[in-house]
C-alpha cells in the first residue's frame, strides 16, 4: 500500500461519514476539506507537501481506477501532466470544479475492515457512478451498498497531529519535540520566515539551517 492507496482510503472514510460515497463532488473538496494535508500527513505517510500533491494528482488522473474525473478533457490533461518528465504536482489545483466520481467496488473494499485492501480490477470500471441525473445512481447492474468500517481513533489533545507523538502536558508546546511540526500554522524557516517542511535540513529560500529535521 502506498500514499495513493492511503489517500483513497481516507477519502472514502470521510465521504462515508457524510453518506456521500455515491454522490459526485468537486475536486477541490479532496484537498481542501475531505483529506487536507495538514491533518492527514502522518496517516498518509508522506514526507513533504509535494508528495501529498503528487498523490492527489495521481488519484484525480484516474490511476488504479479509484475515481473518475469529469469532464474527460480535464482527466486527460492530468494524465498528460503526470506523463511528463517533471510533472507539476499542483496541476490539479487548476481544475477545482471538476467533478469526482468514486469507484463503487473500490470504495466498498476500502470500507471493509476485515478484508485486504486492494486496487480495483478492470471489471470494476463498470461500477463507476453515473452523474447524468440530479440524484446519481449506480451504473447498470446490482447497486453497491456501502458498509462503513470503524474510523481511525482520533488523536488526543496532547498528541501531535502529524506524527502522533505525545506532547508534554505541563509545557507550552508550540512545536512537536518529535517531528518539529508547529501546533498551529505552517512550518516556517526561523531565519527568513519562508515555508519549509519537516525533513528539510536547510531553507530553500535563504539556505540557512531549519532545525526541523
Amino acid at each position: 500500500m502506498d500514499e495513493l492507496d492511503r489517500l483513497f482510503g481516507l477519502l472514502v472514510v470521510a465521504l462515508a461519514r457524510e453518506t456521500r460515497v455515491a454522490v459526485p463532488f468537486p475536486a477541490a473538496e479532496v484537498y481542501e476539506r475531505l483529506v487536507p494535508y495538514r491533518s492527514n500527513r502522518s496517516r498518509l505517510n508522506v514526507a513533504t507537501h509535494q508528495d501529498y500533491e503528487m498523490a492527489v494528482l495521481r488519484l484525480l488522473a484516474g490511476e488504479r481506477g479509484y475515481v473518475q474525473l469529469e469532464p474527460e478533457s480535464v482527466r486527460d490533461a492530468m494524465q498528460r501532466e503526470i506523463a511528463t518528465i517533471n510533472p507539476d504536482a499542483a496541476y490539479f489545483r487548476s481544475f477545482p470544479d471538476a467533478q469526482v466520481m468514486v469507484n463503487g467496488r473500490a470504495a466498498e473494499r476500502a470500507l471493509k475492515a476485515d478484508r485486504v485492501y486492494a486496487p480495483p480490477s478492470d471489471a470494476d470500471e463498470e461500477d463507476l457512478l453515473d452523474t447524468t441525473g440530479e440524484n446519481p445512481i449506480p451504473a447498470p447492474g446490482s447497486p453497491v451498498r456501502f458498509r462503513v468500517g470503524r474510523p481511525p481513533d482520533p488523536l488526543s489533545e496532547n498528541q501531535c497531529e502529524y506524527c502522533g507523538g505525545v506532547l508534554p502536558l505541563n509545557r507550552d508546546a508550540r512545536f512537536c519535540p518529535h517531528c518539529g511540526q508547529p501546533r498551529e500554522g505552517d512550518l516556517k524557516c526561523p531565519a527568513c520566515g519562508s515555508a519549509v517542511d519537516v525533513g528539510w535540513a536547510y531553507c530553500l529560500s535563504c539556505g540557512k539551517p531549519t532545525g526541523f529535521e
